[in-house]
């Protein structure tokens, strides 16, 4: 079985996810998410990991984590396999109890963290089992929002700066933000991913030229076959144009989406290529992006493009 690709170094940033094995739950009580939350505690004491945020779900969780000291596989280690013992032990069992290693996607914080966070925070409303973010209590959402209590080992900070200087304020800014999405459909972040990488084409160079110099591209790290340039503006543009170059502005509205997800490049040259102010791209791709929860024919346009551009 091919593993997982691991990049690690210093100060990055990662989403991480691991399953049940067989899609069994792992979390079955109040006691167990409590035991879980001391894992994570305990490695933020012992290996210096930072927990941003956090969600968790029924078999399986999710982490935004970053790790100053370059050690994630150290402090996964703890995490998953502190809490396969506790939960082994409770419940007189033996074997694995997550399914194979977990999953990390190396993040550019600055460009991503937000957009991961709202991901990470909506998990429990896109799985039905609750109506707002707010009533899963199993995440940091409501500390985000001033709902609830921050636990000491918790970074909200990080990303709520992003949104204002003063709590409040970026407390009611996230809020919108997370609520902006409620009731819609719309494509994860990390379907960006090139790999085990979420960041625009500098950061994924910078990452392979720094990190995966001298690693072997064969069938034990296939994610490094995937570490490629992503497509330009002028190839989604012709690729766009071959599937719905009969409606130029359909075309152009699926062209801005698609280059705003997958060029990697920032909105302000977007907007300078596409000749409209930075704000219009991220409008216009959001609009697109609604437009395709209602047309099943767009769908499908959207996939063939897909594959034109093997993205």
């Amino acid at each position: 079985m091919a593993r997982s690709l691991r990049i690690q170094y210093p100060g990055a940033y990662y989403h991480v996810t691991s399953r049940g094995n067989e899609q069994k739950d792992v979390f079955k009580s109040r006691k167990d998410r409590e035991k879980f939350f001391s894992y994570l505690e305990s490695a933020t004491e012992r290996y210096g990991a930072r927990i941003h945020c956090y969600c968790l779900m029924s078999n399986h969780y999710h982490l935004l984590m970053e790790t100053p000291e370059g050690n994630l596989s150290q402090i996964m280690r703890h995490i998953n396999g502190a809490y396969t013992t506790y939960f082994n032990v409770k419940r007189r069992r033996v074997g694995h109890l997550f399914q194979g290693r977990y999953k990390a996607i190396l993040v550019e914080a600055d460009r991503h963290a937000k957009e991961l966070s709202r991901y990470i925070h909506l998990n429990p409303v896109r799985a039905g089992m609750v109506a707002r973010p707010e009533e899963h209590v199993w995440s940091t959402y409501r500390a985000f929002i001033g709902q609830g209590p921050t636990p000491g080992w918790v970074r909200r900070d990080f990303i709520l700066g992003y949104f204002a200087p003063n709590v409040t304020s970026a407390q009611q800014r996230y809020r919108k933000f997370v609520e902006d999405l409620l009731g819609k459909t719309c494509d994860s972040p990390l379907e960006s991913a090139v790999g085990v990488i979420l960041g625009p084409p500098g950061f994924i160079e910078e990452v392979t030229a720094r990190h995966l110099q001298g690693k072997r591209v064969d069938r034990e790290v296939p994610a490094l076959r995937e570490l490629v340039a992503r497509p330009s503006p002028e190839q989604i543009v012709r690729a766009v144009e071959a599937v719905i170059g009969d409606d130029a502005k359909q075309a152009r509205r699926a062209s801005i989406y698609f280059c705003q997800r997958f060029s990697g490049l920032k909105l302000r040259d977007l907007g300078a290529h596409f000749n409209v102010r930075e704000s219009a791209i991220s409008e216009a791709s959001r609009r697109f992006c609604l437009k395709l929860q209602g047309d099943e024919s767009l769908r499908d346009a959207v996939g063939k493009i897909r594959e034109v551009l093997k993205i």
